[in-house]
Order: structure tokens, then sequence, then C-alpha cells
């Protein structure tokens, strides 16, 4: 028996029961029918003209429908007489090559035959301006000679600063269109002046391309689009922290403030930029942003495989596993922290062999005097909470949402390897 083995083998681990949460949840219930709604605004594809080229901005990841709406504002914008081609925004991902940000570009359920329009891929820029403090504006260099832009992102609260601007619009211009070296523009100087890069980097580019207008989403706590707003690009500054506003009312959140162990089962850059959204885990990677539970030591059991490999964000954590380290691809990960300049999130924690492992180094070190007591939440990942399981010792507090007990508690089982088979 080595010496690891023999420290966790008497560790005891908590019976679990699971659990259903329930959240205020808008809902949209024909998503193509309010796009096309949205797009129908007075004066908005007006702006297209009969000929004209539109670069249509496309790539982030854990977006509910977003080839549905990527193929409505296609097709809306061929209605007018347009000829549309897709340009990957994706800052440095997909491995900050044009191959990797067209396959990610795939794995969202977007294509060519499935959008309608050609994919023009390329990481080379455009330097369209340069803020005060010398900081270059730059964008995709397709977008930069088309004759117009649409720009379509999810709104919603960043995971490392906070602002006015967050994830959404103006992000999506300054630095998903602005590829690898755009991000890197933006976050030169850190996530501590990202609030005022954003914004400052977004008028610029509205100022000096042709924006025509953009297309924001906002989702629920379950993952479903609960809003599609089409905002003519003069508006986008005006309206885009109304709906900041209304994403974070929106914003699932973990039934306790207070936790001794939180395993997550997968992270991704398909569940979010940081691989798991901090906003749920109170687990930033800067000291820009705050918010969400305490908690006491944090697993991460695997990365998603759409993620190709990218696990940034397990470095947020205390404790993983070999499957997912074996699973990381370096290249892409540390290819995420130097372009944003936080290395912390790349980082590999603890290894353990398996699941059983992992866990219970995290219940060992918990700093709980009683064990056998104590406070742990299992999550499918950071994008679906409906469904957790909670240790038997959560049943007695006062949840801080809506909370369904489904089942009786019982142990955690494993397989004959040690990974854990509760199902979702």
């Amino acid at each position: 028996m080595s010496v690891l083995e023999a420290l966790l083998r008497d560790i005891p681990l908590p019976r679990v029961v699971k659990v259903r949460q329930t959240f205020p949840a808008p809902r949209v219930a024909d998503v193509p029918a309010a796009v096309r709604a949205a797009l129908a605004r007075p004066g908005l594809l007006d702006r297209v003209r009969p000929g004209m080229s539109v670069a249509i901005a496309v790539g982030s990841r854990g977006i509910r429908h977003i080839d549905v709406v990527t193929r409505e504002v296609v097709a809306a914008v061929r209605a007018q007489g347009g000829d549309p081609f897709l340009v990957p925004a994706m800052g440095s991902h997909g491995g900050a090559t044009a191959a990797g940000q067209t396959e990610v570009l795939a794995h969202l359920g977007i294509t060519e035959a499935t959008a309608g329009a050609p994919i023009r891929a390329t990481m080379d820029v455009v330097q369209v301006g340069r803020l005060d403090n010398g900081l270059p504006v730059y964008v995709d260099a397709y977008a930069a000679r088309a004759d117009g832009i649409v720009v379509i992102n999810r709104v919603k609260p960043h995971t490392a600063f906070r602002g006015r601007f967050e994830s959404g619009l103006m992000k999506m211009l300054a630095i998903g269109l602005g590829k690898q070296k755009g991000a890197e523009a933006c976050h030169q100087l850190g996530f501590g002046r990202m609030a005022e890069h954003v914004p400052a980097m977004g008028r610029i580019i509205l100022a000096r391309l042709p924006v025509l207008f953009g297309v924001a989403l906002v989702e629920n706590a379950y993952d479903e689009t609960a809003r599609v707003a089409a905002l003519a690009a003069d508006e986008i500054e005006q309206e885009e922290p109304a709906l900041l506003e209304e994403a974070k009312a929106l914003l699932p959140r973990l039934p306790f403030d207070e936790m001794d162990v939180l395993v997550i089962h997968e992270i991704g850059k398909d569940i979010s930029g940081d691989g798991m959204d901090p906003n749920i885990t109170g687990r930033y990677p800067t000291p820009y942003a705050s918010g969400g539970p305490r908690v006491e030591k944090m697993v991460v059991l695997d990365v998603t495989d759409a993620s190709q490999g990218n696990a940034n964000g397990v470095g947020t954590a205390d404790f993983t596993t070999q499957r997912l380290v074996d699973k990381m691809d370096r290249t892409a990960t540390y290819a995420n922290g130097l372009t944003s300049t936080v290395v912390g999130p790349t980082k590999i924690p603890m290894t353990l062999p398996c699941d059983r492992d992992a866990i219970r180094a995290a219940v060992k070190t918990c700093n709980r005097l009683d064990l056998d007591r104590v406070r742990l939440v299992y999550i499918r990942n950071t994008l679906h909470l409906g469904e957790l399981y909670i240790s038997e010792s959560l049943l007695a507090e006062t949840p801080r949402t809506q909370m369904e007990v489904v089942g009786t508690p019982a142990p955690i089982p494993f397989d004959a390897h040690g990974n854990i088979t509760l199902s979702w």
C-alpha cells in the first residue's frame, strides 16, 4: 500500500441524495421566431443593402441554440440582398489557429451547411486604432474588409472582472473579433483594467468599422434562451448594461452559501471560458470579481470532450484526477493563460488516481472536526444546476434556493476503478 493510499483509505465519505432546484426561468418558446421578431424592428435590417458583404461574428461557447440563432441571422441578411459569411470571433480559443477555430464552430453545431453561409477563418488582423494608453485595437482581417459586421453573443456576468460591460456584444467586438492579438492587447494590463478596456476598444470599432447591429442573448438558470434582443450599432453601448443586469438576476446558484467540499464532475471551454463559472463556485481567477459561495475544498474530476483538451480553470480547484490530466492538451490550455495573462487557472492541482481518492483528499483536508458530518455538494458542471447531489448532513440546513429532495440518501457509488457512477 502506498503512502497516499494509507492516508486516504479510512477517510469517510458521506451518503448523498439527489435534489432538484427551482429557479425563476423566463423562457423563449420559439427561438427562431424570436430572432426573426427581434430583427424585424423598424430600420434594423434596412442597414443591409443589396450586394453588401456582411461578416457575422460568432463563436462563444455554451450558448443554447447558437446554431439556430446564427442560421436565422444569415437568412435575414440574405433576404435583404446581403452576402453573409461567418467569421470565428473567439479571441485565442481553438488553439489560436484558424483551423482550430473552425473546429470550435463545428462543435457548436455551426458549419457552412447548417448556417447556410461560408466560413472565412483567419488569425490575421487589422489594426483599426489605439487607446489613449497606447494599447492597439485589432479586428479580424476578413471582418475589417467587409461592407458590414454583425455580432452575436450572450450577455452575462464575466468570470474575472466587474463593470458596466462584461461578457456580451462589446466584449465580442473588443476581444472575440480581435482574435489572438486583440485578446492579448485587451488583457495586456490585466483584468483590473478590463472594465475600462472592453468598452473603450468597442467604441473605437463601432466608430471606425461598419458594424450594423448585434444580436444579444440572455439565458435563464436552466441554460435556456430567456431573451433575444437585436441592437443597432448606436444602441449597443446604451442598452447592453440593462441586459447584463437581467442576466445577473437570472444566474443559477448553488443552494448553500458555505460548503466543505464541492465536487464538479466536468469542466470545459464549452461550459465557461474559465472551464467552470466562478460566479457559481465562488473561486475567481482574479481579485477583480467576487460573489458566490464559500467553498473550503474543490474537486474537478474530468474535462469535456468538446473542450478538446483545454482544461483552463482546473487550477482554481484543489484536487483533480489522473483522468483529467491525461486528457489535458497543455498547449491549448497554456495558450489561454498566455493570452489572458492569468496563468493560475492553467496550473495542475494535486492529482489523484481516481474520483474516490480525489474526493477523499478533499474531505480529509476540509478542516472539519467531524468528517462524518462533511457538507458536500456534487454537480455535473456549472451550466447544469437543476439537479445535483448533496450530503445527508446538508438536509438539515435551509437552502437559499427552492429545493426538492429526490430519493433517499445512499453511499456514493464507484466502479471497479474508483470512479463515480452517479447519474444525472
